[in-house]
Parts: structure tokens; C-alpha cells; sequence
């Protein structure tokens, strides 16, 4: 087998550790940008070589891009997105490219589906963009990725639904906010939420990069259609004792979260089909079918990060949190 060479931005992040876990799993070597010694740690417990160095500073990761044969872009930047992620992209272009005609590179941009704004109508990836205002920036951001296909490089553009499993992330928060007795919906709750299963996200990043004819947007969704009532609902009758639930009006919502209540608010059913034409297949197709299995997740994520943040980061004898559960096996609707 081909071993790859992989450079991965936002490796300690939610979709960043998932994509280092399938690519370790598979065996191939995976380089993990990350900020500091404690998330380097979580790194290498999980099978990767960690690389301090930040996004907002080229020069501390340029080089180490340039001898990768794959460059992942997962990394986020809370403060300054747009113009972090642009100076990202625009590295990471160049560290493909760099390695020449002899050396195909491969360059996978992490956006996601709230570009599309609302679609009501099924959206495959051809359809029109009207982006959400928290991700206004990454139309553009899509296009430079994909306008520098060629001189040697593949580029490609994933847009991960809302993203589920373990203890991070949005459904992680319901899950969170559940246990804590309130869940709070915004607006009716009638809006559905294109999600898709941490695992089988990571699984269409292996896919994308070891499929040479693969390239252009990809919808990453387990096309469940479910509504955030029917996933609530799923959560509080599993959770005892059951939470209350209130509604929240949009205009409430957004003074006081801005525009990533409006996100939350959108009503969106996605469409793959470029995704399942290369084969991909998700293992989970709901949220609210596996809140069972979904709540085991998250209660034993959240034990064993609340465990290392007393004991110290992970060492590679002792595996990282976000890696022990993934070995369960696959059962879901």
C-alpha cells in the first residue's frame, strides 16, 4: 500500500482529529499543525507527528507542507476567520505546488454547508450559493481552491454537515445543555439540519484523497433530513431526568449569539451525489435513531477529556480521548 504523506491543518480540532484518526488507522503519516506542547501531545497519542506552529504565521508550517503528497485544510480560526483562512489556502497552494510536475499534491478545503443558506429543495453540490453571514467569506475561499487545480495539484472542497459524535460540537452541546437540564431551540425548531457522523466524515476525507480522478465540491451528509425538534426530541427521552425545552426567537437569539443563531435557524436538506458516486456510504444515518449509542459517546468523551484535564495531555502509551471510542463497531440506521 501507498503510504501518504499528510499535512493536516486544525489536527486537534473536531473535524481535525477524526480525519488524523482514519488516515493513522490506515496507515498512512500524518503531520498535525497544532498551537501548543499539550495539543502536540494529543497528537501523538493518536499516531501523528505534531507540528507547533500557527496559521496566522506561515513560516512556522510552509516548509514541513511542502514535503507532504496531501495538504488538509481543517484548521479554524475563531478570531479572524476570513483572513486566516485565506492565508491558509493561500500556503497551502504554494506548498503544493512547490514539489512540481513530479510530485502530484493533493489539496482538501474544509468549508461547509451553511454557504448554500437556506434550500427547502434537496441541493447537490452544483446548486447556488447564498451563504450565511457567519460564513460569508468561504464562497470565495471555495474558488480560489478550486481555481488552483493544475500545475500539479488536485484541489477539492468538502462541506461537512453539522457534524456529530463525541463530545464536541453542536449536537455534543444538546447533549451537553440536556444533562444540564434546559435545551433551548431557536425559532420553531421545524428547520432541518443536514448532519453527518464524525466517523464517516474522516472516512470521505481517506476516500477523496486516495481517488486520483477525485476532485471539485463535495456534500458530506447522511441525508436523514431530520428536523432539530425530532432531534431534541430523540435526546430528552433518553436523557432522566428529562430537560425542559424553550424555544427562542431569532431576534433573541441573534442579540445574543449574532449572526451563528442565524446558521443554527437555516432549513436545509442537502444532496451527495458526487460523494456517493466515488462510494462513500455513511454508517450513522440519524442522530435522533442513535441518540442511545450517540449518548454512550459523549458521556465517555466527556469523562475521559474531563480526566485529562486534571491528569495532564495524553503520551503516546496512553491514548487520547477522542480516539478510544472510535473503535466501536458501526451499527446504525
Amino acid at each position: 500500500m501507498w503510504r501518504m504523506r499528510v499535512f493536516l491543518t486544525g489536527a486537534s480540532g473536531y473535524i481535525g482529529t477524526a480525519v488524523l484518526d482514519a488516515f493513522a488507522r490506515a496507515g498512512h503519516h500524518v503531520t498535525g499543525l497544532v498551537r501548543n506542547s499539550e495539543k502536540a501531545a494529543e497528537v501523538a497519542a493518536m499516531g501523528g507527528v505534531p507540528l507547533t506552529g500557527d496559521l496566522h504565521d506561515p513560516a512556522s508550517y510552509r516548509d514541513a507542507a511542502e514535503k507532504h503528497d496531501v495538504l488538509i485544510h481543517a484548521g479554524f480560526d475563531g478570531i479572524r476567520p476570513a483572513e486566516t483562512d485565506r492565508l491558509a489556502i493561500e500556503t497551502l497552494i504554494a506548498a503544493g505546488r512547490a514539489g512540481g510536475a513530479g510530485r502530484p499534491a493533493v489539496l482538501i478545503y474544509t468549508s461547509g454547508i451553511w454557504v448554500l443558506g437556506p434550500t427547502r429543495r434537496p441541493a447537490a453540490e452544483d446548486a447556488p450559493l447564498n451563504p450565511a453571514e457567519l460564513v460569508a467569506y468561504r464562497p470565495a475561499h471555495e474558488q480560489m481552491v478550486l481555481s488552483a487545480a493544475g500545475e500539479g495539484l488536485r484541489t477539492l472542497v468538502v462541506r461537512p454537515g453539522i457534524v456529530y459524535g463525541g463530545s464536541r460540537g453542536i449536537v455534543g452541546d444538546l447533549f451537553r445543555h440536556a444533562v444540564d437540564g434546559v435545551i433551548r431551540i431557536i425559532g420553531t425548531g421545524e428547520n432541518r439540519w443536514p448532519a453527518v457522523y464524525d466517523r464517516d466524515l474522516a472516512d470521505l476525507y481517506l476516500l477523496l484523497a486516495e481517488r486520483a480522478e477525485a476532485s471539485g465540491v463535495f456534500h458530506a451528509n447522511d441525508e436523514s433530513d431530520e428536523r432539530v425538534n425530532e432531534i431534541v426530541e430523540a435526546i430528552v427521552a433518553h436523557v432522566s431526568p428529562a430537560p425542559d425545552v424553550r424555544r427562542i426567537g431569532l431576534e433573541e437569539a441573534r442579540a445574543k449569539l449574532g449572526p451563528y443563531a442565524s446558521a443554527l435557524a437555516l432549513d436545509q436538506v442537502l444532496r451527495g451525489p458526487r460523494a456517493r458516486a466515488l462510494g462513500w456510504s455513511p454508517i450513522l444515518k440519524s442522530i435522533g435513531g442513535n441518540v442511545a449509542r450517540l449518548f454512550e459517546e459523549w458521556r465517555g468523551d466527556s469523562a475521559a477529556r474531563a480526566q485529562e484535564a486534571t491528569s495532564g495531555p495524553p503520551q503516546p502509551d496512553r491514548p487520547a480521548a477522542t480516539r478510544t471510542r472510535r473503535h466501536s463497531p458501526p451499527v446504525g440506521k
